[in-house]
């Protein structure tokens, strides 16, 4: 028998090959569980829209859609273009909200550097559920500090 949306989402269900992201119990480790996949030089991030992440509508808080865009923007840039050891502090970011997705929908998205100099990184992004575009975001991030790795629960770092 089909899992309803609601059990999907309690299992949380993610596609083959995403593994969980470890992030601490702080503003991230609430806003998951986020999870990442790397294949082919490029790497995307996935989670399921469980009813802590929506609005009393039943679909995905536009600040939820915002956290996102901070995670996969920056961690794109540091886990494809090179700043795996340094922190990538938010200058800037703007989302067009096109469509929300609702509770048990799976999420993935993408991001893409479109330049680096030596202090800053702009980035462009999107969020899909089913190969539907629900958001598109871009942002400038600040090279910082070195960051602490962030560790995959079942496989370690990225590769």
């Amino acid at each position: 028998m089909a899992q309803s949306i609601q059990e999907r989402a309690a299992a949380q269900d993610p596609p083959p090959g995403f593994v969980p992201i470890s992030f601490s119990d702080g503003f991230l480790g609430h806003n998951g569980p986020v999870y990442a996949r790397r294949a082919d030089g490029e790497v995307t991030f996935g989670c399921r829209i469980l009813p802590h992440l929506c609005n009393p509508m039943g679909i995905a808080h536009g600040g939820w859609v915002a956290t996102m865009f901070d995670i996969v923007l920056p961690l794109t840039a540091r886990y494809v273009a090179g700043f795996e050891e340094r922190f990538l502090l938010t200058v800037q970011m703007g989302i067009d909200y096109l469509t929300g997705p609702k509770l048990g929908d799976w999420v993935e998205g993408r991001a893409q550097v479109l330049r680096a100099t030596k202090r800053m990184v702009f980035i462009q992004g999107t969020l899909e559920v089913n190969g539907e575009l629900t958001a598109r975001g871009s942002g400038i991030f600040r090279i910082g500090p070195p960051a602490p790795p962030i560790d995959l629960e079942q496989t370690g770092p990225l590769p």
